[in-house]
């Protein structure tokens, strides 16, 4: 499990939604903390993105940038260490989009994680942080608040979540099973995941390149 330095390690996806989509991380293990870049490319838009967090696997800073045909926007969400959102974002053209930006920082006072919309990646945080690759897992369902950020818009709204084990990691096989539901979006989907929490299969949205 994640718990140590490790390597930086570049992970692919393609996307089952949008076959034309690719998305790559790279990510930076450390004790209990990540560090994380990453692009993503559509017929559509192009992003890139960055990522770190505080200790126990807490966002603290993200910021992105996508550029369509004639438009750009950008974004950078910072989290205090007492847990109030702030972001500051531009734009330039017209996408034809919602505002980019927080539409209500209250909302999100109870939010620990960044949820990047389309991207497999953020979903490691809170596993990691809820444990939920080891046979000690919570036993029961835990609910939680994200800061969504949607794609491309980068408007950021609360996103209810719910996650729980569906099996702990197996090192024979290769993988574990977590069960997530958006229920701000009535969406469930069982999460194939990799020793450090890193999707491997996202149902309907990506699956791990090779």
């Amino acid at each position: 499990m994640t718990n140590s330095v490790q390597p930086a390690r570049t992970i692919r996806w393609q996307g089952e939604d949008d076959s034309a989509r690719r998305d790559t991380a790279a990510v930076s293990f450390r004790s209990r903390e990540l560090a994380a870049s990453g692009t993503s490319t559509t017929g559509e838009y192009s992003a890139s993105w960055s990522l770190s967090t505080s200790p126990g696997w807490v966002t603290a800073r993200f910021s992105i940038r996508v550029e369509g045909q004639g438009w750009s926007r950008s974004l950078e969400l910072i989290r205090s260490g007492d847990g109030k959102w702030s972001a500051e974002a531009r734009e330039s053209g017209d996408a034809g989009l919602p505002a980019p930006g927080i539409e209500d920082p209250g909302a999100l006072d109870n939010a620990q994680d960044v949820e990047l919309a389309l991207g497999a990646l953020t979903n490691t945080m809170p596993i990691l942080r809820l444990d939920l690759l080891t046979a000690s897992a919570p036993a029961d369902d835990t609910k939680l608040t994200a800061a969504r950020v949607e794609m491309p818009s980068l408007r950021v709204l609360p996103s209810d979540q719910v996650y729980s084990q569906v099996s702990a990691y197996d090192p024979d096989r290769g993988y574990g099973v977590v069960l997530f539901s958006s229920t701000s979006h009535g969406f469930t989907a069982e999460l194939t995941v990799d020793a450090d929490g890193v999707v491997l299969d996202y149902p309907g949205l990506a699956r791990r390149m090779h």
